[in-house]
C-alpha cells in the first residue's frame, strides 16, 4: 500500500516449484498453466513479473503483450520478459507448444549476469528470432535443459548447479543474438550511465539538464548519444519511461491520476493530465478505461 492507502502494482514472485530443483524452472505449455493455477493466478490475466520470464514457441502461434506493445511468436521465436515489466499472454496457451524458463535476480553468477547484461534496463524490443545455427543451437540447448532439469542424475548439488549452468548458457546466448540489444549494449559509456540514471531518478526529475549535472556530462552530449543509440533525444528518452510507468500503474492499481502524477514527479495533476495526453494521444482516465475493456 502507499501512504494514501491505495494498492500497489502486484508484483508476481518466484516460487520455486515442488518436488523441482531450486532457483529455475522449466515449463512446457501446460505446466506453465498448472503452475500459475497453484499459486491462484490466471495465467492469462496481465502480470508484473518479478523474475525472467523466457519463452519460445515449438509449434502454433502464441501472442503475447509486453508493457502494452502486442508481440507474436512463430515457430523458434523467443520473447524474454525481464523483472518489472507487465506481460500477459493475448492468446490461449493451448494453441501453441513450447517452453518457458523462469528465474530470479541473482540465479546466475555474477560474471554471467555481467556479460548478459542483466543489470542494465530491459531493451526495448523484448521478441528475438534467431536463424539458422543459432536457432538450432538453441534448440538443442533447451532439449537438453528440459531433460535435465526433469531427469535428476547425481547429487542433488550437482543437479542444480547443472541446471544453473545450463540456464546460464541459454541467456548468454540469447543476449548476444544480432539485434538482441536493441539499443541496450550499444552506443557510448554516456548513454548506459545516462540510462541506468533515468531509471533510479525517473520519478525525481524530468529534466536533461539534472541528468547531464550529475553525470558530469553537458545536455548536448547526453542528447547525442541518446540519439544515436536509441534513436531518439534525451528528453524523448526521460518522459518514454514516465509514460511507461504512468500506464502501468493506471493499468494495475486504482491510484488516482493525482496520485500517479505524484508518484511519478509532476507537481499536479493537470500537469500529468497534459503530459499524458500530449505523449499518448488520450488522457488517463481514457487510457485507463480503454485498457480495462481490452482487459475484460
Amino acid at each position: 500500500m502507499d501512504r494514501n492507502g491505495h494498492r500497489d502494482v502486484t508484483e508476481v514472485p518466484f516460487r520455486p516449484s515442488v518436488g523441482a530443483p531450486p532457483g529455475a524452472a522449466v515449463l512446457d505449455f501446460p505446466g506453465l498453466a498448472a503452475r500459475a493455477h497453484s499459486h491462484g493466478l490466471d495465467v492469462h490475466a496481465p502480470m508484473r513479473l518479478a523474475f525472467h520470464q523466457l519463452i519460445t514457441v515449438r509449434s502454433g502461434v502464441l501472442r503475447c503483450s509486453v508493457d502494452f506493445t502486442e508481440y507474436e511468436l512463430t515457430e523458434g521465436g523467443w520473447m524474454w520478459v525481464r523483472p518489472g515489466q507487465i506481460h500477459q499472454f493475448r492468446s490461449a496457451l493451448g494453441a501453441a507448444e513450447g517452453t518457458a524458463v523462469l528465474f530470479p535476480p541473482g540465479y546466475l553468477g555474477a560474471a554471467t549476469a555481467a556479460a548478459a547484461r542483466l543489470d542494465r534496463p530491459a531493451p526495448r524490443l523484448p521478441l528475438m528470432v534467431p536463424e539458422g545455427a543459432e536457432a538450432e543451437a538453441l534448440r538443442s540447448l533447451v532439449d537438453l535443459l528440459e531433460n535435465e532439469y526433469r531427469t535428476m542424475s547425481g547429487p542433488l548439488e550437482a543437479h542444480i548447479e547443472v541446471v544453473r549452468h545450463l540456464v546460464a548458457v541459454l541467456v548468454l546466448r540469447l543476449a548476444h543474438l544480432p539485434g538482441a540489444a536493441s539499443g541496450d549494449t550499444a552506443g557510448s559509456e554516456a548513454f548506459r550511465r545516462f540510462q541506468r540514471a533515468v531509471e533510479r531518478d525517473y520519478t525525481r526529475t524530468h529534466r536533461v539538464e539534472d541528468y547531464a549535472a550529475r553525470l558530469g556530462y553537458s545536455v548536448r552530449t547526453l542528447t547525442r548519444a541518446t540519439r544515436a543509440t536509441a534513436g531518439c533525444g534525451a528528453k524523448r528518452f526521460i518522459d518514454d519511461r514516465v509514460l511507461l510507468e504512468a500506464k502501468r500503474l493506471l493499468v494495475h492499481t486504482d491510484l488516482s491520476a493525482t496520485a500517479i502524477g505524484e508518484r511519478l514527479g509532476f507537481p499536479d495533476a493537470t500537469v500529468f493530465t497534459k503530459f499524458f495526453r500530449r505523449r499518448s494521444g488520450e488522457t488517463p482516465a481514457g487510457f485507463r478505461a480503454r485498457a480495462s475493456g481490452a482487459r475484460r
